[in-house]
């Protein structure tokens, strides 16, 4: 197959369906003020076939991201009657789902089960952290080729912001690139807070002004700002300079909205309900999180502690499982109190699961064939087990889930087609998620 040059140099692939004839009509719309990646980008969003739409269900995502790989054995999926070696270190406790087990740290989450839904047969083939934190940021196997976008990203570009508020934050910071905007343009990336809730004196850097600004200096400056960036904007078309106009607008927003920043102020809430969540990274995270998508916010990513436990889980589950445990199921039943939870969908995920049978340094190594997800409210059933791992804990012994069927699922409920292809400068246009399905049992 021949290759062709266009001016600057860059190859086009004829494979791609463009023909010698939509080449000879860039000359004519040239004319008109279209480059060509402009008019492929037309073309290919006016080629697109139309897609179904959903109605949505959820109207917001918290998506509790617990880095390092969670062992599904002391978590969700536990194995009461498995020979020590495999049952681990802990006496998995009843949960308030009738012959359904958690692990012993998961106190508080098992009286509230009968709320939620785990998937205990999420699967896939990448045992390194990096392409595992992949799969479950973007629902895609991570591809030498072409950099995807991740949930909060897609989400950004299909549902805007609401309340002047940024439509995907992140809690506290970005940990990983797979939180980011892949092929998309920057402008579709996350707000970070640049600190911990947790930290005393917690504050928002970006949204606080200088206080020898007043408003109507407020107001110049950006008024300045939007003057230099029209200029700019007119010498030169660009990814940065469209996702700064898009920053700065967004940014200002923030500054000059009140309630916008209140969303993010912790102490708007009761000493005794930041007390119930939890006076740590874990509770004050979580409740930030709910505070969020409150006011507005359509996806906060939150991540919490280090799951990678390859030696000594006893302690490490110690140490990290209880304060978990008590924020999130305050979380969830703070979502209920305030009639949210049936408008929120919360997920909680790590890139993998962990070997089946103790080391030999009394820990549990990565394992990617087979781990547990849990989803509450949203749309998604209560009190609903799907799925399930063989009787070690190794492979999924029925409904097997993959990291794609996750992504198609949570976007159905927020209304987002995983068929729709995006369309993005310099890259093909690309379905938001490639293969899987909705997954209708789940639903509620």
């Amino acid at each position: 197959m021949k290759m062709h040059q266009n001016c600057q140099g860059s190859h086009i692939d004829l494979r791609s369906g463009v023909s010698r004839r939509d080449f000879l009509y860039v000359g004519m719309v040239g004319g008109l003020g279209l480059t060509l990646p402009e008019y492929l980008k037309l073309r290919a969003a006016t080629a697109m076939p139309a897609v179904e739409t959903f109605k949505p269900i959820a109207e917001s995502v918290i998506h509790i991201y617990l880095p390092g790989g969670m062992a599904h054995q002391e978590s969700w999926d536990p194995k009461p009657f498995a020979a020590p070696e495999y049952r681990g270190p802990f006496t998995p406790i009843k949960t308030s789902i009738p012959g359904e087990y958690v692990g012993a740290k998961f106190e508080k989450i098992a009286k509230i089960m009968d709320r939620l839904t785990v998937i205990r047969s999420m699967t896939h083939g990448e045992a390194a952290h990096e392409r595992g934190t992949h799969n479950m940021f973007t629902g895609y196997r991570p591809s030498p080729a072409i950099k995807f976008p991740s949930f909060g990203s897609i989400v950004s570009h299909e549902m805007g912001s609401r309340n002047n508020l940024p439509p995907y934050v992140v809690v506290p910071n970005m940990v990983a690139p797979e939180q980011g905007t892949g092929y998309m343009s920057s402008a579709y990336g996350p707000f970070a807070l640049g600190s911990d809730p947790a930290d005393k004196g917690f504050t928002v850097r970006d949204l606080l002004v200088p206080k020898d600004v007043d408003e109507k200096r407020f107001e110049r400056r950006r008024s300045l700002l939007g003057t230099v960036d029209a200029h700019f904007k007119s010498v030169e078309k660009s990814d940065s300079i469209n996702a700064m106009d898009s920053f700065y607008q967004a940014a200002y927003g923030l500054v000059s909205s009140q309630k916008a920043r209140e969303a993010f102020d912790l102490t708007k809430e009761t000493d005794k309900l930041r007390d119930e969540y939890g006076r740590n990274s874990a509770g004050q995270r979580f409740l930030l999180a709910r505070r969020l998508v409150e006011s507005g916010v359509r996806m906060v990513s939150v991540t919490y502690g280090g799951w990678d436990h390859h030696s000594n889980i006893k302690s490490a589950f110690d140490g990290q499982a209880p304060s978990f445990d008590q924020a999130f199921a305050r979380l969830i039943t703070d979502l209920e109190e305030r009639g949210m939870l049936d408008k929120t969908l919360v997920m909680v995920s790590s890139e993998f699961g962990r070997t089946p049978k103790i080391n030999g340094t009394n820990g549990r190594d990565h394992w990617p064939r087979v781990f547990s997800v849990a989803l509450a409210g949203g749309g998604v059933k209560r009190g609903y087990i799907h799925g399930a791992s063989d009787a070690l804990g190794g492979e999924p012994d029925r409904d097997a889930v993959g990291p794609e069927d996750l992504a198609k699922t949570m976007y159905r409920l927020l209304g987002i087609n995983g068929d729709k292809r995006i369309v993005a400068d310099g890259v093909r246009p690309i379905d938001i998620v490639h293969g899987g399905r909705i997954m209708d049992e789940l639903l509620a």
